[in-house]
């Protein structure tokens, strides 16, 4: 630690000379050597512009009156750091502050109400700032450090985060309410090929929507783009056409009313991998850690996005199985 040009590790070289009387005896006793001890001395010597010790060939060293008082201001000091380095750490341990959750934003309105509403209860001292964007928005505010953990695709994932998968979402076709393939068990996309295909256009996602079609040898007739997985459910429910999403919603309404509905797609065609990804260092922090376990455990057997769980099984959305702390 810095405080100006002064080290609180040349601060306890100083004590640990003062106290051993000798610069061979501290270097010893801080398994240090005796000349990077020296020099540190002599820095804080130089910085202060004062005489610390009167040094006698053979003899040690003895405090001059400007140096007994620099030493024991320097304890003084250094039980001040000790302090703080305590009540720090002792803050850390506690599930109380701020975590700060990046979102991939067609997966923000899904699953973090339940998520920040579930973990809350369980963890009141703790607040989450949430900054939502596509994956490259996402990526960008981990490596940036605005974001210590973040819930979003594999795409394209760089080396060096530590990732965690919580879900794999299959790819499902959204079609109206009375599309004639509505009550289909599934569907293949070669069924709907000729009909108006709406892309959600987004970095990555647009390309894995496509690279379906490719695995396919098809080729969609997109009709509309946008970024807005919303407004893509709203022109699907006013019968403009077709979309395929891996995030699918409770309800079977579009955001203006219109109903629409979900068959699964062809069971070879990939589905999408739901990870955490938080940057090494950051995600150490207790209730960062506390999070990643409610998150992980949400999506897990039995938790609130298990999709094999049951209505009236007393799991509620927002409740899940897996106590944050």
């Amino acid at each position: 630690m810095q405080i100006g040009n002064l080290s609180l590790r040349a601060l306890r070289y100083l004590v640990a000379v003062a106290e051993a009387q000798s610069l061979t005896a501290a270097a010893r006793r801080l398994n240090v050597s005796q000349p990077s001890l020296s020099e540190a001395v002599a820095g804080l010597e130089r910085e202060m512009g004062i005489a610390l010790f009167l040094r006698r060939h053979a003899r040690g060293v003895t405090l001059t009156p400007a140096g007994t008082r620099v030493v024991a201001e320097a304890r003084l000091l250094l039980r001040h750091a000790e302090d703080f380095m305590h009540s720090a750490t002792a803050l850390g341990e506690e599930l109380a502050g701020e975590v700060s959750m990046g979102c991939f934003l067609t997966i923000a309105p899904r699953y973090l109400p339940s998520i920040l509403a579930g973990f809350g209860r369980g963890a009141p001292r703790v607040s989450i700032r949430v900054e939502e964007g596509d994956h490259d928005q996402v990526l960008a505010a981990l490596e940036a450090g605005r974001t210590e953990i973040a819930l979003t695709y594999d795409f394209g994932l760089p080396e060096g985060l530590v990732v965690t998968p919580v879900a794999m979402l299959a790819p499902v076709v959204v079609l109206p309410l009375h599309h004639r393939l509505a009550r289909r068990g599934s569907l293949g996309l070669e069924e709907l090929i000729e009909e108006p295909y709406l892309l959600l256009d987004l970095p990555h996602s647009r390309d894995y929507f496509q690279g379906l079609f490719r695995a396919c040898g098809l080729t969609p007739r997109i009709a509309f783009r946008s970024r807005s997985q919303e407004l893509l459910r709203g022109l699907v429910g006013n019968g403009l056409g077709w979309t395929i999403q891996n995030v699918q919603p409770e309800t079977p309404y579009a955001i203006d009313g219109s109903r629409i509905t979900g068959v699964p797609l062809d069971r070879r065609l990939e589905p999408t991998r739901l990870v955490l990804a938080a940057a090494p260092g950051p995600a150490s922090r207790p209730a960062v850690r506390a999070l990643a376990r409610f998150v992980r455990a949400a999506f897990g057997d039995g938790g609130i996005f298990d999709p094999r769980r049951s209505p009236a099984g007393g799991n509620a959305p927002g409740h899940a199985s897996a106590n944050p702390q």
